[in-house]
């Protein structure tokens, strides 16, 4: 029997060019269990619990409490799941920012600034010299706002008023502000094609001071593609005159993560659409996840995987049965003791959960494949295939089916072969594919079911016979 690796896989394209295939809702868990030093689970499943007045625009946990914008309205969300309304922030359709001080919400919402507290409800700042607000955020006592040339502070003793004296700029290069982040106290301008740093040094105009040598040479292309991650920025963009990548960066270097089939996966998308994609992370069970929300899949980066395996770990979500579609959970908040998540289709507020794979209640599909099986051009016959991993943990009265196809030149798949995944409690179900062909060259196996096959895979074996050409 040979083993046969399922944590990447392989296609081709036209041009021609060997793609890297990333498992399709499916994690790769970097954990040696005697079978293999690693397996592929389930992605969570999302589960309804609550529905708002519009669809999902960013959240945040303040005070032990989740808030959330929804289409226009700034509201709180219970742990049952009750959703009550506390003002209109406008929707301009984009996401928005939300960051707290001691005593008060903010709110970056339709280019607009508000702020919320129990004892003053939601206001607006109106002061004419805020101009347009991009971003926001909170620091050293300071709201800071952009709106794509300057950093504007707001008044320690007033946060509703602006002094038109203390405005910034982040100069370096004449590239726009494209937004702001906070890490270790300094404030991060992440500009087009580069980013800037600031620290508070006091003063009667503008408090902030430029950290010379601390710029990195790359910027970002949407305001609400960047997040803090491992301690450092995380963000989707370039410098100038280079194509998108996904990169993390701190001190004055930028480290680039994305791997070659990742940064042509992004070339399919214009600017204006990468402008609106989202990055946010999750660490969550010793995973150290970097979601990044495209407009039909949601590309997912795992750093501590990654130093496991000793090569880049990405998977793909999806919400769709067939082909991708847009990935139904973002604006993750960690609060009452689980992950709450919006859904950027309809109006639903949910959770993660890892007993079913299911979103909101319907099925989607998962997929991985292998990389090459060859045999030194002499060819072979494939006498079966076997996964080994863990099955029986399927819904009650589910009699699911998972199957397989190959292909010997990467863009075109043979007729699929069916197998039973297994019921509930049927735990020593093997699932093996009996005489599977042959090769002349080479070959690469696919499996694809759906989240009624809730199982989880740690191996691929194939006893193979080779051919004596």
């Amino acid at each position: 029997m040979v083993q046969i690796p399922i944590i990447n896989g392989i296609y081709t394209d036209s041009s021609p060019d060997f793609r890297t295939s990333y498992p399709v809702n499916l994690v790769p868990v970097p954990k040696a269990n005697g079978i293999s030093e690693g397996y592929l689970r389930p992605a969570d499943g999302l589960v309804a619990n609550g529905t708002g007045p519009g669809t999902d625009r960013g959240g945040i946990n303040w005070n032990n409490v989740c808030y959330r914008v929804m289409g226009s309205k700034l509201v709180s969300v219970s742990s049952t799941g009750v959703i009550t309304i506390l003002g209109d922030v406008g929707d301009d359709g984009r996401l928005v920012t939300l960051d707290y001080s001691f005593d008060r919400l903010a709110i970056a919402s339709n280019g607009n600034l508000f702020y919320w507290s129990p004892s003053l409800g939601l206001i607006q700042v109106t002061d004419p010299d805020l101009g347009v607000v991009l971003d926001v955020v909170w620091v050293d006592g300071y709201f800071m706002t952009t709106d794509g040339e300057f950093l504007v502070v707001t008044e320690l003793s007033d946060p509703t008023q602006v002094n038109p004296l203390k405005y910034g700029s982040s100069e370096a290069d004449p590239d726009p502000v494209k937004a702001l982040l906070k890490l270790r106290n300094e404030v991060y301008a992440l500009n087009r094609h580069t980013i800037e740093v600031f620290d508070n040094v006091g003063g009667d105009l503008f408090p902030f001071q430029r950290i010379e040598g601390a710029q990195i040479e790359k910027g970002v292309i949407g305001t609400h593609g960047c997040c803090n991650f491992l301690e450092s920025i995380a963000f989707l963009g370039s410098g100038f005159n280079e194509a998108p990548g996904i990169y993390v960066g701190v001190n004055a270097q930028a480290n680039k993560i994305s791997t070659q089939e990742i940064d042509m996966l992004l070339l399919n998308y214009t600017e204006a659409q990468l402008e609106q994609v989202k990055l946010e992370a999750r660490n969550d069970r010793t995973h150290q996840h970097l979601y990044v929300h495209l407009p039909d899949k949601t590309l997912v980066f795992d750093a501590a995987a990654s130093q496991e395996l000793g090569q880049p770990v990405w998977f793909l979500l999806t919400s769709s049965l067939v082909g991708f579609s847009k990935f139904r959970a973002q604006n993750f908040v960690w609060c009452y003791d689980r992950w709450l998540v919006g859904d950027p289709v309809t109006s639903n507020v949910g959770y993660f959960v890892n007993n079913v794979s299911t979103h909101y209640g319907m099925k989607v599909r998962w997929e991985f494949a292998t990389t090459i099986i060859y045999n030194e051009g002499r060819g072979a016959i494939v006498t079966n295939l076997e996964l080994v991993g863990l099955t029986g943990s399927v819904a009650f009265g589910l009699d699911p089916t998972i199957n397989t196809s190959y292909s010997t030149d990467g863009q075109n798949w043979s007729q699929q072969k069916i197998i039973k995944a297994g019921k509930l409690g049927e735990r020593a179900k093997r699932l093996v594919w009996f005489q599977q062909g042959w090769m002349r060259n080479w070959r690469i196996q696919r499996f694809q079911g759906t989240s009624d096959a809730h199982i989880a895979v740690a191996r691929l074996e194939a006893q193979i016979e080779p051919l004596a050409f």
